[in-house]
């Protein structure tokens, strides 16, 4: 039997290796570059086009534990990641075009793996599928998707952030630093004084953007990838205390503690490209340069690539699926990344997984795997699938979605230790695989 995986994003080709780890036959179709999305930029597989950071790889975090317990399940594009990661402080960042290369080598040298460059239009319905098309699904598809479902897809508006060249960097004002010098100073900062700051805000806010389309005027934004200008638009404070926020930055060379600071994380393993950090942005390009030069550090920065904002589209999985990432209409479809309501890299990658996996169990007639919702990947498909919510919007990792544990006082209030408590028992559910609960 021959499974069709929709989607060569990082849901579609952890899905796709791991149906083929079990000598599973499998067809990737990818639309690209037959047919582009507007936001990549290359043929590759798993091209990451935003951030290059998957977020913390700390597991007192919860998007260090979901990397730590897809470590532990055997994930193909963590450990790619691992491999192809560059200095970023406590956070998993990789070198882009190293990490794409490395999932597309795997996947067209696999045996097992077809890949097919070609438009999906139609769910198919002469084989099992699993639909993994990403927040960029094309027009024709989304249209499917919703007959299938019987009701009107969900969408936000995503935004990628700027690049710049390190050499451009004036680094007699910009300094290296990690946020309370946690990790090695992988970050380059650019402090702002009140005077720099109240310039930056008024040629954000007084800045045109892009136009969007008619069928975008209604747009939503989800909270963790709002667009710069969104996010100034609701406080000129808002920003210093999101992503230029200055605590714990100190320039050791002057000990000054700033008004705000602008971070630029590396997005290379040859360290020539840094990415600034909560830098996603809509305005058009003539502004975003006069922006980014008006910070300091930055006055002659070299712009590599400017920031662009496009829709992403997602199902209400919680009428869709059930923790198992299986449809309830439809029992040979499933779906993962984050079409299906994850949001983040490594939440795609976790459901690409959880899907490949159960679809290899599926057409081998075993018990579907629901993992509980004491692990990071069992409360996102639980939170995912839901029926509850009355507004469902994407979710990432964290620790709001875990059920509480009976602890003292005294540890309730001490964060860290929590924290670990939570991943301990984390990281000892998904060891002890017995512990899965089996579903049809």
């Amino acid at each position: 039997m021959t499974i069709k995986v929709i989607g060569g994003g990082l849901a579609g080709s952890e899905a796709a290796l791991q149906l083929a780890k079990n000598n599973i036959n499998v067809e990737l179709y990818e639309m690209r570059p037959e047919k582009t999305t507007g936001a990549h930029q290359t043929d590759k597989l798993g091209e990451l086009v935003c951030s290059n950071s998957l977020g913390s790889n700390d597991i007192g975090a919860a998007s260090g534990l979901l990397k730590e317990e897809l470590r532990i399940l055997g994930s193909f594009l963590i450990k790619f990641a691992d491999e192809s990661s560059v200095p970023a402080g406590n956070a998993l960042a990789v070198d882009r075009d190293i990490f794409a290369e490395k999932i597309t080598n795997a996947i067209k040298t696999n045996p097992y793996i077809k890949v097919f460059n070609e438009e999906i239009t139609k769910i198919p319905d002469n084989s099992p599928v699993i639909i993994a098309s990403g927040p960029l699904t094309s027009e024709s598809l989304t249209k499917a998707i919703i007959d299938f479902t019987g009701a009107d897809n969900l969408y936000f508006f995503d935004a990628i952030a700027p690049i710049v060249e390190k050499d451009s960097v004036n680094f007699d004002k910009a300094f290296w630093a990690s946020r309370y010098n946690k990790g090695e100073a992988a970050y380059i900062n650019c402090p702002m004084n009140q005077e720099e700051y109240d310039r930056f805000y008024e040629i954000l806010t007084t800045s045109p953007k892009i136009e969007l389309k008619s069928f975008e005027k209604d747009a939503k934004f989800f909270e963790s990838c709002m667009p710069i200008e969104v996010m100034a638009s609701r406080g000129k404070d808002t920003l210093r205390f999101g992503p230029l926020k200055p605590v714990g930055l100190i320039d050791d060379r002057t000990g000054d503690k700033n008004f705000a600071v602008v971070q630029l994380r590396q997005d290379n393993k040859a360290a020539t490209l840094y990415n600034l950090v909560g830098f996603q942005t809509n305005l058009k390009w003539g502004a975003q340069k006069e922006l980014i030069q008006s910070i300091p550090g930055l006055e002659n920065a070299s712009i590599v690539r400017y920031g662009v904002m496009h829709r992403n589209t997602f199902i209400h999985s919680p009428s869709v699926l059930e923790p198992t990432l299986q449809s309830k209409k439809r029992r040979d479809l499933f779906f993962a990344g984050q079409i299906s309501g994850v949001e983040g890299y490594t939440e795609s990658i976790a459901t690409g997984l959880l899907a490949g996996i159960n679809m290899g169990r599926f057409i081998n007639n075993e018990n579907l795997l629901k993992f509980e919702p004491v692990s990071i990947l069992g409360a996102l498909t639980s939170y995912i699938t839901c029926l509850e919510h009355k507004n469902f919007q994407p979710i990432n990792s964290n620790w709001g979605i875990l059920p509480p544990m009976e602890l003292d006082k005294k540890t309730k209030k001490d964060k860290k230790l929590k924290n670990k408590l939570l991943a301990d028992r984390s990281i000892d559910f998904v060891k002890n695989l017995d512990c899965l609960v089996a579903r049809e």
